[in-house]
């Protein structure tokens, strides 16, 4: 099925874009806050990066929190959709999976090194149609080399989609409130399954029990917090943490360093 078929239609210049006989094409947009494209696939495989402001993206893997110095790579054909968490700088590089068979077929977060970001950014200024054999057809195959030199980094940044419909209830409530503090045995009374099978389906579903899987629920809603400004301490009182300390210490265990440091 076309990409257009299962967006509603793309606007032409984006068609065009996509199409032309270039094997990598790259993309600007500025996307206001809240902004949502629906569930898509491409022909061409994409580096989702935004320069500035945070995002999700989704697809049946489950859900990444990128934030700039960070980029998803998702396959051809794979159906994924992408939320502005902030105003967000959105820039993506589309490459034709033919032209680099050797690239991830997995969807994956990458990170986003000094050069990688300043070749994607210089590359919002090449046409569609540049000239092959010039500056700018070597500016976009130096981007495919640091796209194939880049590695999966933790999952950190990464919220499996369990599928079994006796926890979706669990995963909606974290995912609207994830300061939510039911505990299996509580939630075995809501869903009607016990707490142990409640354990086996999250380890089998998303490789993390119950309890890591809410952490990184809750880790990931305090990285968009933060990313949208607000303050430690209020962002440990929402996700219902006793203090900032103890939040701030959860956030240097999982991602090394200080929220501080981590944003600057």
């Amino acid at each position: 099925m076309p990409d257009e078929e299962i967006t509603g239609g793309l606007e032409g210049v984006e068609f065009f874009e996509l199409n032309v006989p270039r094997p990598v094409v790259a993309r600007s947009l500025e996307w206001p806050e809240s902004f949502e494209r629906a569930p898509h696939y491409h022909d061409r495989c994409q580096l989702v990066y935004g320069s500035e402001g945070i995002m999700d993206v989704t697809a049946p893997a489950g859900t990444w929190v990128v934030p700039p110095q960070r980029a998803v790579w998702v396959p051809a054909g794979v159906v994924h959709d992408i939320r502005a968490k902030t105003n967000l700088s959105f820039r993506s590089i589309y490459i034709d999976p033919s032209a680099a068979p050797w690239l991830p077929t997995e969807c994956c977060i990458v990170n986003v090194s000094p050069l990688l970001r300043a070749l994607i950014l210089e590359s919002m200024d090449v046409p569609p149609l540049y000239q092959l054999g010039g500056r700018d057809e070597r500016l976009m195959n130096l981007i495919v080399d640091e796209v194939a030199g880049i590695s999966a980094v933790s999952g950190n940044f990464h919220l499996p989609e369990p599928k079994d419909p006796r926890i979706k209830p669990i995963v909606e409530a974290i995912r609207q409130n994830p300061a939510d503090d039911r505990s299996r045995n509580d939630w075995s009374k809501v869903v009607g399954a016990s707490s142990r099978t409640i354990h086996r389906l999250f380890v089998a579903e998303t490789g993390m029990t119950f309890s890591q899987w809410k952490r990184q629920a809750v880790l990931l809603e305090a990285l968009r917090k933060l990313a949208d400004g607000e303050s430690v301490i209020n962002v440990a009182i929402d996700l219902g943490y006793e203090s900032p300390s103890a939040f701030s210490a959860m956030f240097r265990r999982t991602l090394g360093v200080t929220p501080g440091k981590y944003f600057k």
